[in-house]
């Protein structure tokens, strides 16, 4: 029987070097894994065996049947999604509306980049406490509206106009993130395609609808994904300002999970409410991976 013949220095050489490789990206990896891991993984595994098991930690739907009949609970599933259907395409009109604008030739346009950004630095219960002296009713913005001869509005305090003041808060700190991508993305169009439109005689929506829009499919697709997500885990604006009120107008989801693991320690009923809303968000994004033309 013939024997193999030696591998080349040279080959061992390559291997070892490509295992010392990934021995130090394991490294540089492991903090960011064991995060992973721990704060992400074991709390999901646990989320999923509470929501699936009894008090003796049988098996057992019994915590989504409670929760489906749950008046409460109904209302918040009901108030999110309302919320998100209103706020996703309001955030994202507004970060394309500035992406466009913010990507022209006017003065100071870094300036404004940076002023709109701004807001995304500041933590969201910062902004909340700062929204709630602006939304109270002698606050600042009636006072604007009263000199202008406006009545005041019930910014908080009426059911009619809470979730929209809420929206408003979440939109001044996500605009401005949504759009650094969008800015990002028309970057990448080639400006010889915007030239050789200038010249064929094409205005400036000809332009976005067969020029800008095409080109930012990939970007725009990130951030109707990303701002879809983040705006179904909306928690700390909600908490601080409303607490859900007033009468379950704005009790997000997030919300009614919090209330119903730490205020009245029914750790089977959030758990069963937080797989419901990881499953409505996995639904959601992956139509709109499969609607939206994102790929080539």
């Amino acid at each position: 029987m013939t024997q193999a013949p030696p591998r080349p220095r040279g080959s061992r050489s390559r291997n070892r070097a490509r295992l010392r490789t990934l021995g130090t990206a394991g490294l540089f990896l492991l903090p960011a894994l064991t995060g992973l891991v721990f704060l992400r993984l074991v709390p999901s595994v646990e989320a999923v065996t509470s929501a699936v098991t009894n008090r003796l930690g049988e098996f057992s739907l019994t915590n989504f049947t409670y929760l489906f009949g749950d008046p409460a609970f109904l209302g918040s599933l009901k108030v999110t999604l309302l919320f998100s259907l209103v706020i996703n395409p309001f955030q994202i009109a507004v970060a394309l509306f500035l992406a466009v604008l913010l990507t022209r030739h006017i003065p100071l346009v870094g300036l404004w980049r940076t002023l709109i950004l701004l807001p995304i630095a500041i933590p969201q219960t910062v902004s909340a406490i700062v929204w709630g002296v602006l939304f109270r009713p002698d606050g600042p913005l009636n006072g604007l509206l009263g000199t202008l001869g406006i009545p005041a509005v019930p910014w908080l305090v009426s059911p009619d106009t809470a979730l929209m003041s809420i929206v408003i808060l979440c939109s001044w700190v996500g605009v401005g993130y949504w759009m650094t991508f969008l800015v990002a993305g028309i970057h990448e169009i080639p400006r010889s395609l915007y030239e050789a439109s200038d010249l064929d005689g094409a205005g400036g929506w000809k332009q976005f609808v067969h020029i800008t829009l095409p080109g930012i499919r990939r970007p725009l697709l990130f951030v109707l994904v990303a701002d879809t997500v983040a705006n179904f885990l909306v928690f700390a604006p909600v908490r601080i300002l409303t607490q859900g009120g007033p009468e379950g107008s704005t009790n997000l989801i997030m919300n009614f999970i919090f209330e119903r693991a730490y205020t009245l320690a029914d750790t089977g009923s959030s758990a069963a409410a937080t797989v419901v809303l990881v499953s409505i968000v996995i639904v959601v994004v992956a139509a709109q991976f499969r609607l939206l033309p994102g790929r080539d």
